[in-house]
């Protein structure tokens, strides 16, 4: 299901903004991929909503350019705080967004001028298991097993079609942290394969559904 990138001119890579709340492991994953020189997408700009985290250090360390949009001022006015992230994106050139980790839920209009190219990553084999405390919602229905999705974003939440996903097994005495911990492994690896898939062209959405070449 995790194919290998085709090979690609350096030049011709996707310039990718990644949204961050807080360490960032998943950017740093898709990072350490883009070091390869046939992978199709580069982070160009990390944008966390939330001050001094971690995530912004980590990206800072692999020389990529960092801002913060600190949500707080603009209060209830969500689609205000997306405007200010959505400059920062364009004044930057950005191709593709990428959602790691970024604890908001986006408004209508900010999908809608991003479509095709946002996607985002969650923690259950979707369509199962959509919002939060994903590990647990797994563990009380009895399933044999999780994983993790990565789908575009729609405006519905943890609705987009989904680009790639990766299982792992419930074993027996797993609670949500051991399961927790085995479904990272897997996003640390499915995220840059999915995004490869779409900044190489080979995945993209077409009305409700993913079209692949």
């Amino acid at each position: 299901m995790i194919g290998k990138p085709a090979e690609t001119n350096t030049a011709s890579r996707k310039r990718v903004g990644v949204l961050i709340s807080g360490r960032g492991s998943n950017m740093v994953s898709i990072a350490e991929a883009a070091r390869a020189p046939d992978y199709p997408a580069e982070i160009a700009l990390v944008i966390s909503n939330i001050p001094d985290v971690a995530g912004l250090d980590r990206a800072r360390g692999f020389g990529i350019a960092t801002a913060t949009v600190d949500h707080r001022p603009f209060g209830k006015d969500r689609e205000a705080f997306e405007r200010a992230v959505d400059e920062l994106l364009r004044v930057n050139q950005i191709d593709l967004v990428v959602l790691a980790g970024f604890m908001r839920i986006l408004t209508p209009w900010f999908v809608k001028r991003w479509e095709g190219r946002l996607i985002n990553i969650h923690p259950s084999l979707l369509p199962l298991f959509k919002g939060t405390h994903t590990h647990r919602q797994a563990l009380e229905a009895g399933v044999s097993e999780h994983g993790c999705s990565v789908h575009f974003v729609v405006p519905e939440l943890d609705a987009g079609p989904v680009i790639l996903q990766a299982k792992v097994p419930i074993l027996p005495g797993d609670d949500e942290e051991t399961l927790s911990k085995r479904v990272l492994v897997e996003e640390h690896k499915l995220y840059p394969a999915a995004l490869a898939e779409v900044a190489s062209g080979r995945a993209s959405l077409t009305g409700d559904a993913v079209s692949r070449t």
